[in-house]
């Protein structure tokens, strides 16, 4: 194992699902391992001096952008950081945290491939890329519930982003080794809990994919039509696409399992085959504990990688 941390990216735009992305992963890794870090935590200004401005948090200009590459830095070569803390729920700022980095570093945000300094930093980058209408749909539901806010105030929020989301986080997608997107089967249903969503993965050559041509080919896939495994073009690059569907089964799934479990030292030991029983695991809205196969698959792979960049 290198005995610096190992560091992941994840970037996605507003309630494109980064924490819950991130929150499975650190506890497939042990919440003991892992060092999480919000990018947002950087923001120049609090939420009333940015309505006083007329700028909105995604935009660079509003963000410490040297400091968060400083720290990156810091990070990577094992070294502890003094980090700001941004809080959602008031728009104001806390007293900054003292970080140590762990074995494994997670780092989510907004802007985290924004600077060439940043993006040296990661060993896994991944973009979240969901449907527009289910990021507005997770947008509404979580600000409304959590952060106070009313639907037609978050309705607003995203037509005044909406430039700036094209403008500074869309193009983020191109340096990202993994693009992720989780969408409904059928786009006009939006169900409260919504387990059934299909993933699709977008795998770019930037770094070693686990060889799933031995169950997924061109002679036949005996896995059915839930899982599927392709050659395409993304941003104008050849990208394998691995396409994982909402009702993929159990068996279907630990075939993939197998082959990612096998394949890397250590990984064996975070497969649910092994006993772990965190993956893929989803909290309702009235607490009851449940699973996606798709995201259990999506946490698995990142865990692959990670553990890779360690070996």
């Amino acid at each position: 194992m290198k005995d610096r941390p190992i560091i992941l990216g994840i970037v996605g735009d507003s309630a494109a699902g980064k924490t819950t992305l991130t929150k499975g992963i650190a506890q497939v890794l042990g919440k003991n391992n892992v060092t999480v870090i919000c990018t947002d935590d950087y923001h120049r200004y609090d939420r009333t001096q940015r309505a006083e401005m007329k700028i909105s948090a995604l935009n660079p200009d509003c963000n410490y952008l040297d400091i968060i590459e400083q720290h990156l830095a810091l990070l990577r070569s094992g070294r502890s950081i003094l980090k700001p803390i941004y809080n959602h729920s008031t728009g104001a700022f806390d007293p900054p945290e003292y970080i140590e980095p762990r074995q494994y570093v997670i780092v989510e945000g907004l802007l985290g491939y924004s600077t060439s300094r940043m993006r040296d930093s990661y060993d896994v980058k991944t973009y979240l890329a969901p449907p527009e209408s289910l990021r507005a749909y997770w947008k509404i539901k979580r600000d409304t519930r959590k952060r106070g806010y009313s639907e037609e105030q978050v309705q607003d929020q995203l037509r005044q982003r909406e430039p700036d989301s094209e403008a500074f986080i869309r193009p983020q997608r191109k340096w990202a080794d993994m693009v992720v997107s989780f969408y409904p089967p059928d786009e006009t249903e939006l169900e409260e809990d919504n387990i059934m969503l299909n993933a699709n993965l977008i795998l770019r050559p930037t770094i070693p994919h686990p060889d799933l041509t031995t169950i997924l080919n061109s002679e036949g896939n005996h896995l059915g039509a839930a899982i599927r495994l392709g050659l395409s073009r993304d941003m104008g690059k050849p990208v394998d696409i691995l396409e994982i569907d909402g009702h993929a089964s159990l068996e279907q799934v630990r075939e993939l399992e197998k082959i990612m479990c096998g394949e890397v030292p250590y990984l064996g030991q975070f497969c649910s085959l092994e006993g772990n029983q965190e993956l893929g695991k989803l909290t309702g809205t009235t607490g009851e504990t449940l699973q996606s196969y798709p995201l259990a698959l999506t946490q698995l792979l990142i865990t692959y990688h990670m553990l890779k960049a360690a070996s």
